[in-house]
């Protein structure tokens, strides 16, 4: 296992960690260490202007090659950007859809043109995106998409009409990628395409999910004959799965590792709250907030060995246990976030609905173990991808 970064690296810290410093002032300081999980609709106009900020001093797309407007970033340095980026505070990422998931599937599988188009915009932090998958019938098992696609003859257009449920920033984004089926009689994983849409236009219609945190940035998004140019579906007709799988490798990718800073951020704040209001003299809090201590320390080495692979950039099969692994352990810190707050974690802050931090924590965190692929969906992922074991048995 590899448990240093190499001189090099921690000198890349130091880059990252001195621009962060001289930026995070002034007028980005409100936004410190606000537009997380449940608290996404804050501060947007603030923080798409802290995207272009980024884009001027080289710090988006860092991991994309040199060629796509990247730096060309080895894993263990898009790494360390993430975690010094946490550390100091560093906002919700408005761009980061675009940057994490569109972009690395556009160089995979996109042609030049499409490269062209997209990716300047993602990269310069004007242009953000969000992920047409999940259906109401069709959440974690993406196969049993219904949304469909056809193409218009006359018009050289591809029309789209259906739902997609649990849209992220849909509400903010300026283009959507959607899987939808191409051909009516397919069934399963066949038959689908993988289409990039404009949001600004007739017959797409966002509306917000109303959430336990009491805000919305979560969207269902209906498309009624909503048009995607002809050059605008990535790969042909019926590679949809493919690409979307791709995608999903990438999602499933570095992007996330450097979210352990946040996870260490939240875990001082309980601690804090622990000194200050006599909880911590519990024997019972203390032995928990060491546990979930350990438990972090545990996910950082995990990350580690991760990084440890052949050396091809790709991620090892230990990599398939991350997101139950951390999905599991943020759900628990929420709930000792509440026995730390006592009696407090009963009252709002403010009139209206104002829930304080480690409140939304314990709110947002029982959604975690859901979204990305539920518990139960990583189980089989372990079991039958990394384990070689036998495929669930599947109903008539």
């Amino acid at each position: 296992m590899k448990l240093e970064f190499s001189a090099a690296d921690e000198a890349f810290r130091e880059e990252v960690a001195g621009w962060m410093a001289e930026n995070l002032v002034g007028e980005f300081a409100p936004i410190r260490f606000r537009g997380g999980p449940g608290d996404e609709h804050m501060y947007v106009e603030e923080r798409i202007a802290w995207e272009q900020r980024l884009a001027a001093g080289g710090w988006t797309c860092i991991g994309w090659p040199e060629e796509c407007g990247g730096r060309g970033a080895s894993i263990e340095q898009q790494v360390i950007f993430a975690e010094e980026y946490a550390r100091a505070g560093g906002p919700g990422r408005m761009g980061h859809i675009g940057e994490g998931l569109t972009g690395p599937t556009l160089i995979a599988f996109g042609n030049e043109d499409q490269q062209a188009r997209f990716l300047p915009g993602i990269r310069a932090g004007k242009e953000f995106w969000c992920q047409g998958y999940s259906e109401p019938s069709a959440g974690s098992d993406l196969a049993n998409v219904k949304t469909k696609a056809r193409f218009d003859e006359e018009r050289g257009v591809w029309l789209i009409n259906g739902q997609k449920v649990w849209t992220s920033l849909a509400q903010d984004a300026d283009w959507c990628f959607v899987i939808a089926r191409t051909d009516p009689d397919s069934v399963a994983h066949k038959g689908l395409g993988f289409f990039l849409i404009r949001m600004d236009q007739p017959g797409i219609e966002v509306r917000p999910i109303r959430q336990i945190t009491g805000t919305s940035e979560f969207n269902e998004v209906f498309f009624d004959d909503a048009e995607c140019g002809a050059g605008d579906i990535v790969g042909a007709p019926g590679d949809g799965w493919k690409v979307a799988m791709g995608l999903l490798g990438f999602e499933r990718g570095v992007s996330t590792l450097g979210q352990q800073m946040g996870f260490q951020n939240e875990l001082n704040a309980v601690i804090a709250a622990a000194k200050d209001n006599g909880a911590a003299a519990d024997p019972l809090i203390r032995q928990r907030i060491a546990d979930a201590h350990v438990g972090l320390k545990i996910m950082r080495y995990n990350s580690l060995r991760m990084l440890s692979g052949g050396g091809d950039g790709s991620l090892q099969p230990e990599a398939t246990i991350y997101k139950l692994y951390w999905a599991s352990w943020r759900r628990n810190l929420g709930k000792l976030a509440m026995d730390v707050l006592g009696p407090e974690a009963e009252m709002l802050e403010g009139q209206g609905y104002e829930l304080g931090p480690l409140q939304t924590l314990f709110l947002f965190s029982r959604a975690d173990t859901i979204y990305g692929g539920t518990n139960q969906i990583q189980r089989n992922i372990i079991a039958e991808r990394a384990l070689g074991m036998p495929r669930e048995p599947k109903g008539n």
